[in-house]
């Protein structure tokens, strides 16, 4: 899983934006970038290894000055993990920079239909494809950046969440998601953008999370604008109070996070049975079941989809399943 990070305000973007990918190191990685924005030129810097190579880089080749920056945890799909594949991309003009998770399915016929139309392609990614879609939009249709956007992601196919900028609007980041989960933190004239809230829950509790299909034109000293990509309909944005502290994301004395999540097992547990279990009825009461429970009673056969730990949770509920229910169950 790529981890996205972003921001725009009045502090100083760097130490935030490399923070924050640190936090996201959990999700598995192997390539990371950043780009600034000082208020004349795009600085770019990203290499193949761990978040601690890419600041080792960045000390050499860029001045680290700046109140806007994406910077992004890449896991490679469309190309070998390398520098050149590394995010952000940037357009062929040089004034578009993105950050993308996910992947485009059909990155193919538009990189075919781009070059047709004189772009270059650097590197072997579906992200680069999609930066320059946007740019191809919005200079053939003379359009902002935030419907230049909306227009390329409903001529692609796939899942993403992208966060986008543009240094002739460097007021403004477009971010967007179909599939891959984005978060939006509303400071007090700041905001920033991330995979989940633990980049920024130690500058602000506010938070909101993108919906399927939606895009957010975030801007500095203006309301957010929240709309669907699909037909362009406005959104309320619902801004939620946070109730994780900066604790529980970090790993807590311990010297890693797996570890860190070991430890914390016997919690976790109470905490899952918490308003669940009610031990002196004898019951376990989960809304899930509850709501579904004539389509469970009348069921054949039971599939169940998971990955890694939720994988061997499940086959845990196969025996049960088949042991005192008696329904054919498959993981």
């Amino acid at each position: 899983m790529c981890g996205i990070v972003g921001y725009i305000g009045y502090r100083e973007a760097y130490p935030i934006i490399i923070k924050g990918l640190k936090r996201l190191e959990y999700r598995g990685y192997d390539s990371a970038g950043v780009m600034l924005y000082d208020g004349e030129n795009l600085k770019l810097c990203k290499t193949k290894g761990k978040v601690s190579d890419l600041e080792q880089k960045a000390a050499t080749e860029i001045t680290m000055n700046g109140t806007i920056g994406i910077g992004h945890t890449r896991w490679a799909t469309h190309g070998v993990p390398n520098d050149v594949n590394s995010h952000p991309h940037l357009s062929n003009s040089g004034d578009l920079a993105i950050i993308h998770n996910g992947i485009i399915e059909n990155y193919a016929p538009l990189k075919e239909e781009l070059i047709k139309r004189g772009y270059v392609f650097y590197s072997d990614t579906d992200s680069e494809v999609l930066v320059n879609l946007i740019e191809e939009v919005q200079k053939k249709e003379n359009l902002k950046l935030g419907k230049a956007v909306q227009v390329a992601l409903n001529q692609v196919v796939g899942a993403y969440a992208i966060a986008v900028f543009d240094k002739k609007t460097p007021n403004e980041i477009v971010a967007a998601r179909l599939g891959s989960p984005l978060a939006i933190g509303v400071g007090e004239g700041e905001y920033f953008i991330a995979s989940d809230a633990s980049p920024f829950i130690e500058y602000t509790s506010n938070a909101v999370y993108l919906e399927d299909g939606e895009m957010a034109n975030i801007r500095l000293h203006k309301p957010m604008k929240i709309r669907k990509i699909k037909d362009d309909s406005q959104v309320d944005p619902y801004i939620q109070e946070l109730q994780m502290n900066l604790e529980q994301i970090e790993k807590g004395g311990y010297d890693h996070f797996m570890l860190k999540e070991i430890y914390e097992q016997p919690n976790v547990i109470k905490d899952t049975y918490r308003g669940r279990l009610h031990a002196n009825e004898g019951l376990i009461q989960m809304a899930g079941v509850e709501d579904n429970l004539e389509k469970f009673l009348n069921a054949d056969r039971i599939i169940i989809v998971a990955c890694g730990t939720s994988w061997h949770a499940g086959l845990v509920a196969d025996y049960i399943f088949e042991e005192f229910v008696r329904i054919s169950v498959v993981v």
